[in-house]
C-alpha cells in the first residue's frame, strides 16, 4: 500500500488543504500547532480501517481523543465551519489504480457516526496490509495492564499508545527472510546495547544484555526508543508494502544516534516501507540529504502560518534548504547569529 494524498477541509487546523505524497520517505516540519500529528493520525487512521474491524470514523475518534468521542469537535474552530471533510487516495503501486477513502461530519454528527465512503473497496484491496504508529513519548515502560486499564476508563490514552504496545507483543516474522532484518537489527544494537524481550506473564518489556536484563523504565528513554524500534523490526512489523508513521523520532536522543536512525529509515525505505515522519531538529531533517542515495524517494513537507493569519500554509520540496518557509533552518540561523555577536 501507497499512500498518495491526503486533501482536508475544515479539519483541525485546516481550512482547505491538499498533500501529495512520496512513495518513500515523507518529512513533515513546522511549528507547534501547524498539524503535523494530526495529518499523521489522520493517516494512520485510514491505513487501521483496511481491516473489517475498525472503522475509518472510530479510528480518527480513538487517535484524536475530542471530549466525550465527538467528531464533531475536530471541525476546524472558525465562524461559519459546520462541517469537516477527509479524502485519502492510496494505491498497490505507484502506477496502480487508486482506492479513495472519505469521511464527512458536521456540528450535529454523533459521536463518531459520521459518513464514510469507499470503506468496502479500501478493505478488499488493501486487507492485511501492516501500519505502525510510533508516538513521541516512550511507551513500552508502561505496558504492565496499560491495555485493560484503558478499557476500564481508569487511564485515557490515545490508541497510538495502545497499538504500538500490541504490535510490540506479537512476533510474525516467522518463516520470513531474515537476512536484510539482522543487518538492522545490529545496526540498532550498536544504540541499545543490548536486545528487547518480553515476558508475557509479568506484562513487561526488558532490556537484556548477555545474561542480565533490566527494567525499561530503568533504561533511559531514548534508549528505550530505539529499543522499541528494534522490537518492531524483529517481530516483523515492518515489511515490503506497510507504513510506518514516527512523530519526533529525536525527541529525548543523543544526538549521535540521529544519523543511525535516519540511515534506518531509509533502509526500510528502501525495502519498501513508506515512511511518514515530523520533526523540529534541525540534524534529523539534514542527515536525510546526507545519508540518501540517488535511489532514495524523499519529499519535505513544511506547514505554517503568518503572523497576520492562523491559515495554514504548505509548501513541498526535495531538498530540505529549498523550503521557503522552514522555521527549523530559521531558529538554526538566529542562533549562529547570537553565537557570531557573542564573539565580536
Amino acid at each position: 500500500m501507497i499512500i498518495k494524498k491526503i486533501k482536508l477541509e475544515n479539519y483541525t487546523v485546516f481550512e482547505d488543504q491538499q498533500i501529495v505524497f512520496c512513495p518513500g520517505t515523507n518529512i513533515f516540519i513546522g511549528e507547534n500547532g501547524t498539524g503535523k500529528t494530526h495529518i499523521l493520525k489522520a493517516l494512520y487512521s485510514a491505513c487501521q480501517s483496511v481491516s473489517k474491524k475498525t472503522s475509518f470514523s472510530h479510528k480518527l475518534v480513538s487517535t484524536m481523543l475530542p471530549d466525550d468521542y465527538k467528531l464533531s469537535r475536530l471541525i476546524t474552530r472558525k465562524q461559519g465551519k459546520r462541517s469537516a471533510f477527509l479524502r485519502i487516495t492510496a494505491g498497490d503501486s505507484v502506477d496502480s489504480s487508486d482506492r479513495v477513502l472519505t469521511v464527512s461530519f458536521s456540528g450535529k454528527t454523533k459521536k463518531w457516526d459520521a459518513d464514510v465512503s469507499g470503506e468496502d473497496g479500501w478493505e478488499q484491496s488493501f486487507a492485511g496490509m501492516s501500519s505502525i504508529f510510533i508516538p513521541s513519548k516512550e511507551i513500552l515502560s508502561h505496558s504492565y495492564n496499560l491495555n485493560a486499564a484503558c478499557e476500564l476508563d481508569n487511564v485515557r490514552f490515545d490508541d497510538t499508545y495502545l497499538d504500538i504496545l500490541n504490535a510490540a507483543k506479537v512476533d510474525i516474522s516467522m518463516g520470513r527472510n531474515n537476512t536484510a532484518r539482522d543487518a538492522m537489527l545490529k545496526a540498532i544494537e550498536k544504540v541499545t546495547h543490548g536486545t528487547v524481550i518480553y515476558d508475557a506473564k509479568r506484562d513487561e518489556f526488558y532490556l537484556k544484555n548477555g545474561n542480565s536484563k533490566q527494567e525499561f523504565n530503568l533504561v533511559a528513554e531514548g534508549i528505550r526508543k530505539m529499543a522499541l524500534l528494534w522490537q518492531l523490526v524483529k517481530n516483523g512489523t515492518l515489511e515490503k508494502g506497510s507504513i510506518l508513521f514516527w512523530d519526533e523520532p529525536e525527541a529525548n536522543i543523543n544526538p549521535t544516534y540521529i544519523p543511525i536512525i535516519v540511515e534506518i529509515l531509509l533502509e526500510l525505505q528502501r525495502r519498501g516501507v513508506q515512511v511518514f515522519v515530523s520533526t523540529h531538529d534541525y540534524m534529523f531533517a539534514s542527515y536525510f540529504e546526507v545519508k540518501k542515495t540517488a535511489q532514495d524517494d524523499i519529499l519535505f513537507h513544511s506547514l505554517s502560518t503568518t503572523n497576520t493569519s492562523d491559515v495554514i500554509s504548505y509548501e513541498n520540496a526535495e531538498k530540505f534548504a529549498d523550503l521557503k518557509s522552514n522555521p527549523i533552518i530559521s531558529a538554526f540561523d538566529r542562533l549562529l547569529n547570537e553565537i557570531y555577536n557573542i564573539g565580536l
